[in-house]
Formats: structure tokens, sequence, C-alpha cells
């Protein structure tokens, strides 16, 4: 596969600033505001200085064009077997918004109607590096990247700018402390002044348009995750539950997203 880039410049993010003064336009981050009870908290996004604000939706005649895109092939490790992937780099027009597309294109002999199998994954330096316990992130990125190596083409959208649900790598360790004290993680957010859900799913979109990869089978336990892709032009036929088995490190954690934050779990 060649390596390189193509020239198609000019990815717009439309960006939208909020205040707390001005209601919020809908957002392919926000279909979900105001629907998690907050124990008589406020429950409004608030910019907790991340840069983190709601865009405006932008869901027909959405052009795939972006700024700078790399290919390679990327051999991978998977519990002792090597496995091949293209890897596709994307970023934003600023640069400041990178993913990364693992594409899997199977050899086994599955129906050459299946739909591509996706995983859109947040980001998560605690789990998916350092295996950390008290969420489930490592444990879907490999369940995830099991499944889509056994179908018949599928893809992980990686999204790094998308920690801790799209706080930040540090607010997350703040609502960390916060869960601590006893608080679950929607509450834990609300009280450093964070959002309970803060990503942005346009770059996502953009790439599954670019890859081709316009209806699809979704690997998520999230309704509201099916609901923004499905509003930036992104044809779910399926939603797959992807559940993984609690510990007691995460067992609250898992249970504040089945009954605050409707996760089919």
């Amino acid at each position: 596969m060649p390596n390189g880039s193509d020239s198609a410049l000019g990815l717009t993010r439309d960006a939208a600033t909020a205040s707390d003064a001005q209601p919020e336009k809908p957002s392919a981050r926000a279909p979900w505001q105001g629907r998690y009870p907050s124990n008589g908290q406020a429950n409004g996004v608030r910019s907790n200085g991340s840069g983190l604000v709601p865009g405006e939706l932008k869901a027909q005649g959405d052009t795939p064009t972006f700024r700078d895109r790399a290919r390679t092939v990327l051999p991978v490790e998977y519990q002792g077997r090597e496995v091949v992937f293209e890897a596709h780099a994307y970023e934003d027009d600023s640069a400041s918004y990178q993913a990364l597309a693992l594409v899997y294109r199977g050899t086994s002999p599955s129906s050459a109607d299946e739909l591509p199998l996706v995983r859109v994954h947040s980001g998560c330096a605690t789990g998916d590096i350092f295996h950390s316990l008290r969420c489930d992130c490592h444990a879907q990125l490999q369940k995830a990247i099991g499944r889509v190596i056994k179908s018949r083409i599928g893809a992980i959208i990686y999204l790094p700018h998308h920690e801790g649900r799209g706080i930040g790598l540090v607010a997350k360790i703040k609502a960390y402390a916060e869960q601590d004290r006893g608080l679950d993680t929607v509450d834990a957010n609300l009280s450093i002044g964070a959002p309970v859900d803060a990503r942005d799913y346009t770059l996502a979109a953009k790439i599954l348009k670019d890859l081709g990869l316009t209806e699809i089978r979704l690997l998520t336990n999230n309704p509201l995750k099916v609901e923004a892709l499905q509003q930036l032009g992104i044809k779910v036929a399926e939603q797959i539950q992807h559940a993984t088995s609690p510990s007691r490190y995460n067992a609250r954690y898992l249970a504040t997203k089945r009954e605050r934050m409707a996760h089919k779990l």
C-alpha cells in the first residue's frame, strides 16, 4: 500500500461559541443534553478551559475533506498472532484534533453483502495504555479488535481527543478524585464544572465517509452515539452490544452508564 499524504485541504469544524447567556445550538456532541438525571445539580455544558465547546451540527451535504491524510500498513500483535491493518491518519484543519482509522479487510468467507463492522473508540490513556481497572476501555478496545478481524470488512476509529468523554486527561483525573469521595461518574463531572459528555463525532463521521463506510454495523452500548452519527449522515443499520464483564473496580461505573446514561448493558 502506498505511503504518503493526500493534498485535500480544508476540513472545517463548525465551531460555535458557547456561553451561559446563550442557548447551545444542536450539536453532534449534544443530542443527550438534559437527559441525565443530575440529583438536583444543573446539567448544562460549561466551558472547562479545554476548548471543548459544542459545534453547530451539519448533517447534510457534509463533504468529507481533510487538511491532511497519511496511510500505511500497520502490523499489530493481538493475542499472540499478527494482524495487519490499513492505518489512516487524519486531523482537522487546525491540527488540534487527530484520529486514527484501522481498517481490516478479511479473507474469511463471510457474506459478500455483510455491512462493515465499526467501533468508534474514545481514546483513554489510563485504560488503553495502562489497563486501568476503573473503566472498561481497554477491554472494549481489545474485544473490538477481535470482533473486527472476524468480519469481512471492519474498522476501528480511534479518537484520542475523546479522553474522559471529551473533557481531557487532567479533568478526568479530577473527576476520578471526586469519585473517590463517593460521587458517580455523572455527578463527578458536574462537580468540577465539566459536561457529562463533551464528545463530538463530526471528525469520526467525516472519516467514515472518506473510507466509504456510510452504512455500518456499530459496536457500541451507547444509543446516543448511534444518534449522533446518524445525524451526521452515517446510516447505522445495526447497533451491536459491546459489553464487558464488570470488576469490583468498575462495577459502579458500568451501573451508572446503564442507569443514568441509557447504555445497553
